[in-house]
């Protein structure tokens, strides 16, 4: 959920979560899919569930890139996506 309402818990939203994953990758520069999910799960409760929908955020604001060959997110910055 991207609109917070008066019952949505301000830690367990999709923003909260693709902020955690941010400053995790922004530090790394490039870390595994699998533990960029354990890291969501062990971090929020309901990160699991939150993960991909963060993920996803991230890639559309294009902070973010995939890469398949490696199963592993990079840190692309603004305005430098591919």
């Amino acid at each position: 959920m991207l609109r917070p309402t008066k019952h949505s818990h301000p830690d367990r939203t999709v923003i909260n979560v693709a902020m955690l994953l941010l400053a995790r990758i922004r530090a790394r520069r490039v870390d595994d899919y699998d533990d960029l999910r354990k890291y969501a799960k062990k971090s929020v409760s309901g990160g699991d569930v939150l993960f991909l929908p963060a993920l996803n955020f991230l890639y559309l604001m294009g902070l973010i890139v995939y890469r398949p060959k490696t199963d592993a997110v990079e840190y692309v910055g603004p305005h430098e996506a591919i």
